[in-house]
């Protein structure tokens, strides 16, 4: 067998090597995961991860892909040692595949320009915050980098609009306008907003070690 051969045979050992080992094992392995129900400190059940509803929560987070946030935010948070993810208060433990099993494609991320968002709806509860820092980041966090995004909102300045209902009216702060200005969120706006208040990790996992 001359050296071509040779050669040949080891890129095909190589390329049939990583297939195994970096698709087929790891897809056999995670095929049976699935969401699973968790006996809560009050006595309830919850069933962990839970789908997103079809009204607001999935459509929010296909404006998410939209308008490129995955660019910019992670929704992983690394384990002990590998960053200061938990230190940052980012998440209680690390992420593990079972957070993801529900999601197709996974919003991982590619960098972080921003804080990651794994955990974002523990840290920011509140709507009225995200739909002020949507509509200008400097509102809420001072010195951000992260665009404003205020075509996702009706803005009314002097009196007070009649807003849809079910759609929120928020004034904006009085250090921010001159007068009196309200906004109220599109659709798609209140779709994303919807869509940021599922992503908690909230529960301890086994796969945890």
């Amino acid at each position: 067998m001359n050296r071509v051969s040779l050669i040949a045979l080891g890129v095909l050992a190589t390329v049939i090597a990583s297939l195994f080992g970096l698709v087929l094992i790891p897809n056999f392995q995670l095929e049976s995961m699935g969401p699973r129900s968790i006996q809560q400190p009050d006595g309830s059940t919850a069933v962990y991860p839970a789908e997103l509803d079809s009204y607001l929560e999935a459509p929010g987070r296909e404006v998410y892909r939209d308008l490129g946030c995955v660019y910019c935010h992670s929704q992983q948070v690394r384990p002990e040692g590998f960053g200061a993810d938990i230190e940052r208060g980012w998440g209680a433990r690390r992420s593990v595949p079972r957070d993801y099993v529900l999601q197709s494609p996974p919003f991982m991320g590619t960098m972080r320009t921003g804080p990651d968002l794994a955990n974002i709806a523990d840290r920011q509860p509140s709507q009225e915050w995200h739909y002020l820092h949507l509509y200008d980041p400097r509102i809420t966090s001072p010195g951000s980098v992260m665009p404003s995004f205020k075509f996702l909102f009706d803005t009314t300045v002097g009196e007070a609009p009649r807003a849809p209902l079910g759609f929120p009216m928020i004034p904006l702060p009085e250090t921010y306008v001159d007068e009196p200005t309200w906004i109220v969120p599109t659709e798609r706006g209140r779709a994303l907003i919807a869509y940021l208040g599922t992503l908690r990790q909230p529960f301890e996992m086994e796969e945890v070690q």
